[in-house]
């Protein structure tokens, strides 16, 4: 019986620690995967770079019948953001990702800003050139660091973009509606394009929750399509901790 008992104790033992390292290893399962299919369709998605071209092709069609209605383009402006509007900055991510780094902590930015070279986004030249020979002009706004400037108006101009200046490229200071303010003092601003709501409106900056910031989309729908633009972007953003609603069958 007792060597019955020890076998039992032994075979009990073995378990416990097999479950114990079962666990451990699940908890260490790399969370940054998560972020992988997004991640696929941001960069490598054809349907991604349609939308891009799209979006940019209405951008202009729009900005062109806006302008047949304006005399003096000098006093106009178009306010753009950088990141996944203009840049493509998915070779950063994926790398993170694939180091198991969750890049939203965004740690490894400032160092990709200086070092890095992203790629430009679908149409996005071709619309800045066509707002730069209409004589508009264009906002850089960003939440890129100042401190970075130099090196990312230097990958700016290295990519061919127009109006590359200090005073149209306006990196993270003061809030982005504050830029924007500081711009309509000079300019009518009579077009914001951006990957996130934030971008186009202050009001979309909060902590409410998606919910209600699709509430505000939807009171606010007179904007886009007209003065207001979004890209898409299945990267990174406040929608990523939103609960995903099932159907369940009655």
């Amino acid at each position: 019986m007792k060597k019955h008992a020890l076998l039992f104790s032994a075979i009990a033992t073995v378990a416990l620690f097999s479950s114990a390292a079962f666990a451990a290893k699940s908890a260490n399962v790399c969370q940054a995967k998560t972020y992988e299919m997004g991640l696929r369709y941001q960069q490598q998605s054809a349907e991604i770079a349609a939308l891009q071209l799209q979006t940019y092709h209405f951008a202009q069609q729009r900005l062109a019948e806006i302008l047949r209605h304006k005399k003096d383009h000098h006093k106009l402006a178009v306010v753009m953001d950088l990141d996944e509007t203009i840049l493509d900055n998915t070779a950063l991510l994926v790398r993170d990702m694939q180091n198991c780094h969750d890049y939203t902590h965004w740690d490894t930015w400032s160092d990709w800003e200086v070092k890095g070279h992203p790629r430009l986004i679908p149409g996005a030249k071709a619309f800045i050139e066509y707002a730069n020979r209409r004589g508009v002009n264009i906002f850089y706004v960003s939440d890129r660091y100042k401190k970075n400037k130099k090196y990312t108006m230097h990958t700016l101009k290295e990519l061919g973009l127009p109006q590359v200046k200090d005073d149209h490229v306006l990196l993270y200071s003061t809030s982005k509606q504050q830029r924007r303010e500081h711009i309509r003092k000079h300019y009518h601003i009579i077009m914001l394009m951006g990957d996130s709501l934030p971008d186009l409106s202050a009001i979309f900056k909060n902590k409410k929750g998606t919910h209600y910031n699709r509430e505000l989309v939807e009171k606010n729908r007179k904007h886009f399509g007209r003065d207001w633009i979004v890209l898409p972007n299945a990267a990174y953003g406040a929608w990523t901790k939103a609960k995903l609603r099932a159907w369940h069958e009655q």
